[in-house]
């Protein structure tokens, strides 16, 4: 009996680590590039309505000098670029709020979506959900701000003490931790 020839085939296997490397390399470039383009930040500015009108009703609407500082607002992101790229108005269902965002939402030519001042946390989360990445204005009481703040950005609202206008512009990235910046107008 004969020994069965041995017959050897020389397989390119030198070149395995070199394009498992090159095919990882790839891979890693293709799941980066798709976490690069799915980032992205959404900017909610949180604005307290105007001051009230003194009086003895539970939801009183704007005094004058409130009704000034709408049109301030409206002025500040009316202007020029077609509202500066806002994609949303957010009005709560209080009197002031809406009577705040009136101007705006008119030079705008937008109907603001009103939400219940009791669900802020959970409007924070709805705006952040429906306006990824975009541009989002909030109008609401002091209560109404404070919880969107916390909610959004896990900080708390300093206490306003006099009738000056404040603001919040808290940018909320999909990756990573939200900043706040509080403004006065």
């Amino acid at each position: 009996m004969e020994a069965p020839a041995i017959t050897r085939y020389r397989r390119p296997f030198f070149l395995a680590p070199l394009w498992l490397t090159l095919l990882a390399a790839l891979v890693l470039g293709a799941v980066a590039f798709a976490l690069y383009r799915g980032a992205s930040t959404t900017v909610v500015v949180l604005v307290r309505a105007a001051e009230k009108d003194p009086g003895t009703i539970a939801d009183p609407p704007i005094s004058p000098e409130g009704e000034e500082r709408a049109q301030r607002l409206a002025r500040a992101f009316g202007d020029g670029l077609g509202g500066l790229g806002l994609d949303s108005i957010y009005v709560s269902d209080d009197r002031r709020a809406q009577q705040t965002a009136a101007p705006l939402a008119e030079r705008l030519h937008r109907a603001p979506v009103v939400f219940a001042a009791a669900d802020a946390s959970s409007t924070a989360g709805r705006l952040l959900r429906e306006h990824g990445g975009g541009t989002v204005l909030v109008v609401g009481g002091g209560d109404t701000v404070a919880q969107m703040l916390r909610a959004l950005a896990g900080t708390e609202a300093a206490p306003v003490t006099d009738a000056a206008a404040v603001m919040y512009v808290v940018s909320v990235p999909s990756v990573g931790r939200a900043h706040a910046v509080r403004l006065r107008f």
